[in-house]
């Protein structure tokens, strides 16, 4: 089976009672209070980004597969979907540990059932999240990159990225691990970024990396030459560009299997001409305005995005049918 690295289908989960979650603001210090906003005008303004978000991505070709969120249980986080579940083009879906509690109630089996009925295959379920209970995380494609074409994944530890809990994982899914140490600066101290997708992305044909953030020299090299060793162009970002959430892209398919760059009008409006040129020459650029998520959730475009790798049951009808033919 060739491995893809970009879909054309994406779950998106549409907030209902989302604002700045006090238990994950400990160790994402990209959340902010916004002063005057009532909370549910916090909500209102999310909402509002994500819809137009949703629309521009369809307007393009993406297959957007939307859940609206409960108001019980209790998730303030639950617009960022890529935390708790990942999905594989063999049917597989992984859940991952949450470090904050109010996560872990994202876990819906509803949002199965949905996929299911949208015709994705959903053939095993391997749940790590157990490993909550004895205080180890690893926060799906927030903590890890996953190169699925070349089968290699990348990952910052982190309070959020245990090392073992990550090397379990690339070996249940056969992915050579690449383990570094990214970090930030936090009042003048050196201190850890929470999620390794918010300093870095992978496209097909290039990665975007903040090369500065990877303190360790010997780790910082073994991680430039993974991804050109893999005929990736690499765009490095500033730390600066990394508080803009300059990191938290996304590559999608559209129409015609078209390839997108997904990311945020304040990640846009972070970069310059040399690097949008740079990225603009592997695909075309998407953005759009998602301030309100950005400062309460400590999150971007990236992170509201599960990419669904998961085979149509139709599409392995079909198949099967031409190789009985």
């Amino acid at each position: 089976m060739i491995m893809k690295q970009t879909t054309n289908s994406i779950l998106m989960i549409r907030p209902v009672s989302f604002r700045m979650n006090e238990q994950t603001v400990v160790n994402n210090y990209y959340q902010k209070v916004i002063e005057n906003l009532s909370p549910e005008n916090v909500n209102a303004k999310a909402q509002e980004e994500f819809d137009t978000f949703v629309e521009k991505l369809r307007a393009v070709g993406v297959n957007v597969v939307v859940v609206n969120d409960t108001m019980n249980p209790d998730t303030p986080d639950s617009i960022f979907p890529n935390n708790w579940i990942s999905f594989h083009q063999n049917s597989d879906v992984a859940l991952y540990p949450m470090f904050a509690e109010n996560r872990r109630r994202e876990r819906r089996e509803e949002i199965l059932d949905t996929l299911e009925d949208q015709g994705f295959l959903i053939e095993n379920i391997v749940d790590y999240s157990s490993a909550e209970d004895d205080g180890y995380f690893l926060e799906g494609t927030g903590s890890m990159l996953l190169d699925r074409a070349n089968g290699k994944a990348y990952c910052a530890l982190s309070p959020r990225a245990d090392e073992e809990l990550f090397i379990e994982f690339c070996e249940d899914f056969d992915y050579a691990p690449v383990i570094f140490e990214a970090f930030q600066t936090i009042d003048g101290e050196r201190k850890l970024i929470y999620h390794t997708n918010v300093m870095m992305c992978l496209g097909e044909t290039f990665a975007v990396i903040c090369a500065d953030c990877i303190d360790d020299k010997a780790e910082r090299k073994n991680v430039i030459e993974n991804l050109k060793d893999n005929n990736k162009e690499v765009i490095l970002i500033t730390e600066d560009q990394v508080n803009n959430f300059a990191g938290n892209m996304l590559e999608v398919k559209g129409a015609d299997d078209k390839r997108y760059i997904v990311m945020s009008t304040a990640a846009y409006s972070s970069l310059n001409q040399d690097q949008i040129s740079k990225l603009s020459a592997h695909a075309e650029i998407i953005h759009s305005s998602l301030d309100t998520i950005e400062s309460c959730g400590g999150g971007s475009a990236r992170c509201m995005m599960a990419e669904i790798f998961l085979p149509l049951e139709e599409e392995l009808e079909e198949e099967e049918e031409l190789e009985e033919e």
